[in-house]
C-alpha cells in the first residue's frame, strides 16, 4: 500500500520543520538547494511565477521571490512545514505573494495552475510513484523545471540503505531511493523539456534544470 500524505506529514513534523528553519536562518540554503537557486536565476526569473513542490520551509520560494520572481505556489504534504514556511513568508514580508496548498501533489495536480518555474528539491527520491510525480510536475512547467535528486553511486546507495533501515526500526513508512537519471530525463524530455544544467554538488546530490522546448505544449 502506498504511503499517504498523512504519513508524510507525520514524518515531516514540527520538530523537523523548526530545525530546518533554524539552520536556514543561520546558514542560508544548503549547498545543493543553493546551486539549484543560482542555476534558475541564471536562466532568468524576473517576474516569473513559481510552483514549489514539497518545498519544506520554503527556502526556494523565499530566495526566488527576494531575487525578483513575482509569486509562488507551494504544495506540501506536511502541514507543519507549510505552517512554518507561511510564518517565514510573513516575517520576510512577501506573504501576499505566496499561495500554500496542503496535500499530495499527485492527487491535487489538476487543480494547480501551471507556473513559469517548477521545482522539486529532494522530493522524487522519497515519493513512491516518482515517475507520475515527475510527469505531472513537468507538465506544469511553462518554462523551467528544476530538480535535486541523489546521485547513483555506491556510497549514496549504502547511505540510503542505512537511512531506510533506521526508518524501518522507528516504524516509519517513508523510504528514500536512488532514481535512475536516464529515466528522469526521459520523462522530462517526453513532457517537452530539454536539459540545460546538470551539476553534481558534493558526493551525494545532482542538480538539474530543464527548459521547455519552443512549440512544445
Amino acid at each position: 500500500m502506498a504511503i499517504t500524505a498523512d504519513e508524510f506529514g507525520d514524518f515531516y513534523d514540527q520538530r523537523l520543520a523548526a530545525s530546518d528553519l533554524k539552520r536556514y536562518r543561520e546558514k542560508g540554503p544548503r549547498p545543493w538547494t543553493g546551486a539549484l537557486i543560482e542555476s534558475l536565476k541564471a536562466e532568468g526569473i524576473e517576474g516569473a511565477t513559481l510552483l514549489d513542490i514539497g518545498g519544506g520551509v520554503g527556502v526556494i520560494h523565499h530566495e526566488l521571490l527576494a531575487a525578483g520572481a513575482a509569486s509562488a505556489t507551494c504544495v506540501d504534504a506536511s502541514a507543519a512545514y507549510l505552517a512554518t514556511a507561511s510564518a517565514e513568508s510573513d516575517r520576510r514580508g512577501h506573504a501576499e505573494r505566496v499561495t500554500y496548498r496542503h496535500g499530495d501533489f499527485v492527487e491535487v495536480a489538476e487543480s494547480i495552475p501551471p507556473a513559469d518555474i517548477v521545482t522539486l528539491d529532494r522530493v522524487i527520491n522519497v515519493y513512491p510513484d516518482w515517475q507520475r510525480l515527475t510527469e505531472l510536475s513537468a507538465a506544469r512547467a511553462r518554462r523551467l523545471c528544476g530538480l535535486v535528486y541523489p546521485r547513483n553511486r555506491l556510497f549514496v546507495r549504502l547511505a540510503i540503505f542505512g537511512i531506510n533501515l533506521m526508518l524501518r526500526l522507528r516504524g516509519k513508512r517513508v523510504r528514500a531511493s536512488v532514481r535512475p537519471a536516464d529515466a528522469i530525463e526521459r520523462i522530462l524530455r517526453d513532457t517537452g523539456l530539454t536539459l540545460q544544467v546538470c551539476e553534481s554538488v558534493g558526493p551525494a546530490w545532482e542538480v538539474a534544470v530543464y527548459r521547455r522546448r519552443p512549440g512544445s505544449p
